[in-house]
């Protein structure tokens, strides 16, 4: 029965989500295993410079894995033939790789996966299976975007929210430390979460952002730091629309992560994984290790940026 009067609930707000055409999952793995489920998936090559999430998703659906690296650029290298039945899962790290490129992997792969986790803005290419996460760029609590031609034949539930974004109202109110178990026990919530439609409160959100105002300080963020670190970053990088964070790469890199954090400049350490199963002397395990990703966020703004050099350069980066 309809529910008319009484206290009023959250907003509802009206906005267009920016992959309007897009399924809408609860998270980002599932978009992996929708498509496993859709697709028939049994084998998949995968990146070494990955995190555990993906890898987890396939062992969940017995999906036999190889794996592949990555050059200095980010880009697929070695041995990436596929057998008949296998499929090519591909990263777009920082935001690095073009739809070009995707296209062109498509063309010669045939079965190829491209994940823009860190890349939201960029917009999918046509017949490419591409997957997007909302978490990385949006303080909501889950979801994430799904192109494809597949469908399922069922009818998903739907996620719900309500009980998990206690942490991103209390750090808007407070600080990080207070909700910081919070934010990693909601990330570690997924783990063994079913595949759901996205939640009416993630979905609702989604739709109040003024993405233009986004994707244009993220971009402004990021090309600030590129101007001045350029020089010394040992990336070659070019500048997304709409950055996720700012790549600096540096041979003392983890020493710089730890004093930054100590500074209430908290950059995380992505790809922790391949330290289990990559060599020390593999780009992958450097790159996890050294690589410094600096928040470029629509949060902060060019003084902010030039609050994130001054430290860098207490700490003799510059």
């Amino acid at each position: 029965m309809k529910e008319i009067g009484g206290y009023i609930e959250f907003e509802s707000y009206h906005g267009t989500l920016f992959h309007e055409g897009a399924l809408r999952l609860n998270c980002g793995r599932n978009c992996l295993a929708y498509l496993i489920e859709a697709c028939g998936i049994k084998r998949i090559k995968l990146p070494y410079f990955l995190c555990s999430s993906v890898k987890d998703v396939c062992a969940r659906y017995g999906v036999d894995t190889t794996f592949y690296h990555i050059d200095s650029a980010f880009r697929p290298v070695g041995d990436l033939a596929l057998a008949d039945d296998e499929w090519l899962y591909i990263v777009n790290y920082y935001g690095q790789l073009t739809n070009d490129e995707a296209a062109a992997y498509k063309q010669k792969f045939g079965r190829v996966i491209f994940d823009n986790a860190q890349s939201y803005f960029l917009p999918p290419v046509k017949n490419v299976d591409t997957i997007y996460t909302c978490r990385k760029f949006f303080g909501v609590p889950d979801g994430a975007f799904l192109y494809t031609d597949k469908r399922l034949d069922v009818e998903l539930p739907a996620d719900e929210s309500f009980e998990r974004i206690h942490y991103i109202m209390g750090r808007y109110e407070r600080n990080a430390g207070e909700f910081y178990k919070e934010s990693a026990d909601n990330n570690k919530f997924f783990a063994g979460e079913p595949i759901k439609r996205m939640s009416k409160l993630t979905k609702d959100l989604l739709r109040s952002f003024d993405y233009e105002r986004i994707i244009a300080r993220r971009t402004e963020n990021f090309t600030y730091l590129h101007d001045r670190l350029g020089g010394i970053n040992k990336l070659t990088l070019t500048v997304p629309e709409g950055a996720f964070m700012y790549p600096l790469y540096l041979e003392n890199g983890a020493e710089v992560k730890k004093a930054l954090c100590e500074a209430k400049i908290f950059v995380p350490t992505l790809w922790g994984d391949v330290f289990e199963c990559c060599d020390e002397n593999s780009l992958e395990y450097d790159y996890a290790k050294n690589i410094v990703p600096l928040p470029i966020d629509q949060r902060y703004d060019i003084e902010d940026m030039g609050y994130i050099l001054t430290k860098l350069k207490e700490e003799g980066v510059l």
